[in-house]
This record gives structure tokens, sequence and C-alpha cells, in this order.
């Protein structure tokens, strides 16, 4: 998803003029945010600044078949995988904060839940309204994008290098530990393997170290001096994006303008503070929130301090 979220911003910053255009391919979520009285206020600037902080939910889909269905359509009642990428005043990075699919939270007007439910219950505008209250701050954009793109994306790069730390198999596929370059088919597998002892943290983990392996490439010199490569990529990413219709032109090319000098070194993650499994709601596996460390996410979000944060230790 951030490799696909990367792509978008490098055509609105203008690093891929010819695929200006594409811009208008992207599909359009007609209806994503909640009413205004449930949100919370406008995210102003942080003193110093001109350009208050930017939060995008980004959601993911990893079950669509082919690119004839809408990305909305196939998401339908579920979201496979659940960020929110910071983007801060000063333009300097991204911080990318994970939250686990299967977190037990209350969500509004329908009870406690794991988090996923939100899309059954509300759709998008729901999901915007259960992260707001989660992290206690506005969603400034909303992308859903389809899993699926990674394949055509990490094909297009010709391929994406992680340093796996460890050695599994899923699907048929062995993922050796250490350095492994992976092709579209695997990248896919990679980030979709599953059923670990650990329920859905470890697979959390490969997402996000699929996805800044992938950053990197694309933030690479010899992917930013290829403008074929790049218009590849465009072209493999348009057919799995769908955007917010407040994410238009003018907030693209603004916010892809402002932050060109982001280089791979400067994407940061971590995953939602957690205080481990259980069971609720008639024996399903749930992860309890950790609310009391969550309260240092919070604080942080607010004052605009995302990129010095560290998870405590596992």
């Amino acid at each position: 998803m951030l490799g696909s979220f990367l792509v978008v911003l490098l055509i609105a910053g203008g690093i891929v003029w010819a695929a200006m255009s594409k811009l208008q391919d992207f599909e359009t979520i007609e209806q994503a945010f909640p009413e205004e009285t449930l949100r919370p206020e406008v995210t102003k600037p942080v003193e110093g600044q001109d350009d208050p902080a930017v939060n995008i939910l980004l959601l993911g889909s990893d079950s669509r078949a082919n690119t004839s269905t809408p990305v909305l359509d196939d998401i339908g009642n579920r979201a496979d995988t659940i960020m929110v990428a910071h983007i801060p005043s000063d333009r300097s990075g991204v911080q990318i904060m994970s939250i686990m699919r299967d977190s037990w939270l209350e969500i509004p007007g329908h009870g406690e839940a794991k988090i996923n439910a939100a899309m059954a219950y509300g759709g998008v505008p729901l999901m915007v309204q259960t992260v707001e209250g989660l992290i206690d701050q506005r969603i400034d954009h909303v992308a859903v994008i389809d899993f699926n793109g990674f394949q055509n994306m990490t094909d297009s790069l010709g391929g994406v290098e992680v340093n796996n730390p460890r050695a599994f198999s899923y699907d048929g596929v062995q993922f050796a530990q250490g350095p492994i370059t992976l092709n579209g088919e695997e990248a896919l597998t990679f980030v979709r393997s599953r059923n670990f002892s650990d329920g859905d943290y470890t697979r959390v983990e490969n997402q996000q170290l699929f996805m800044e392996s992938m950053a990197a490439e694309i933030l690479s010199r010899d992917t930013l001096t290829s403008p074929s490569k790049l218009n590849d990529l465009v072209e493999s990413t348009t057919p799995y994006v769908a955007l917010d219709g407040d994410f238009g032109v003018g907030s693209m090319v603004g916010l892809g303008t402002s932050m060109s000098s982001v280089r791979a070194g400067d994407i940061t993650s971590f995953t939602l503070p957690t205080r481990g499994t259980g069971r609720e709601g008639g024996g399903q596996s749930v992860v309890y929130v950790d609310w009391d460390a969550l309260d240092e996410v919070r604080e942080r979000f607010k004052n605009d301090e995302l990129a010095d944060y560290q998870p405590a230790a596992k």
C-alpha cells in the first residue's frame, strides 16, 4: 500500500510529468467521511510551520481477482490491512502506523467489535470515524488499495529485495532467511502470508518490511532517473487505487511537491500498541489495544512528534 501511495505522490509532485493525466484515472470514493459533527477538529500547523500535518488512512484488500472489478466493490465488508500515514508539518518524512485488523475496540454506534467490522457496519465513513476516535486526530484523506497492485508494481521495478528475518513457507512458496529478491507473484504471497503462531503480528511485520523495501526501490536513483520505469509504475498502480473525492489534483500536486526531498530513510513504520491476544464475542480471536501506551501515540499525533516515537520493546 505504501508503494502505491508513493507512486501517487511521485505523479502529483511532477516527477512523472508524462503521467500527470493519470491523476484522473484513480477511482473516487464518493462518500469517505462521517458527518462533520462526529469528527475531530481540523488539524492546525504546529508552531513555526505554515502547513498542518496530514493523516491519510490506507485500507488494503487482498481478495480482488481482476482489474475489471471496482476497487471499492472488491473491498466490500472488510479491510485486510489498515494503516495511518502521518506526514508531518515540515514534510520531512512519513510515519506509518499499522492497526491490527483484529483490534478489539468500540465501533461508534455498534458496541465492541474488531476494528475490521467497521467496514461491514458502515463502510469507509465508519472506518474513518473509528480510526479518528482511536488516534484522537482527524483523517484528512483516504486511499483504498488492492494488494494485487503489489504484483504488477514489483515486476515493474524488476523485483524488490527484502531482508527476511525468518524463514517460512506459505502457499507453496519458500522464503529463506536473509536478503531475498521477490518477483511480483512472490511479493503478493509474502504480504498475504498468515497462519503464524503469533496470529497477525508477523503478517503485519512482513507487510511493513516489504513496503519499506519497495519504498527504497521506488525512491532509488535508478528508479527516479528512469522515465520508462516510472511510467510503468504508474500504469501498474492506477487500476488498484481509490481516493477520497477531496484528494484531487490540487491537493495531490501540493502535497507531492512539498515532499520532493523525502527519501527511503525518512519513512518509518510501527504498529498500534497492543497487549496480546484473547477471545471475545463468541470465541473469536481478537487483539487487545494497549490503551495506556496509546496515550503517548495520541500525544505525538497531536503535537506532530511521531518521527521521534520509539515503540516499547516486545
